[in-house]
């Protein structure tokens, strides 16, 4: 999945874990949330790495 769709997914389990006192889907929420930010910053490097190489 992409990083904005992990981040989306995430939180909306940690709204329904938050709605029905469930910690754990509150825990998979952040962590999923945690995981789509990684994979955006990810992405904004290596497309700012690919720039550079192209203009060296």
């Amino acid at each position: 999945m992409g990083g904005r769709t992990d981040v989306v997914k995430g939180r909306i389990k940690e709204a329904w874990g938050a709605l029905t006192g469930k910690n754990k889907l509150r825990a998979e929420g952040k962590a999923d949330q945690a995981v789509g930010k990684t994979k955006i910053a990810i992405a904004k490097v290596a497309d700012k790495a690919e720039k550079t190489v192209e203009k060296g």
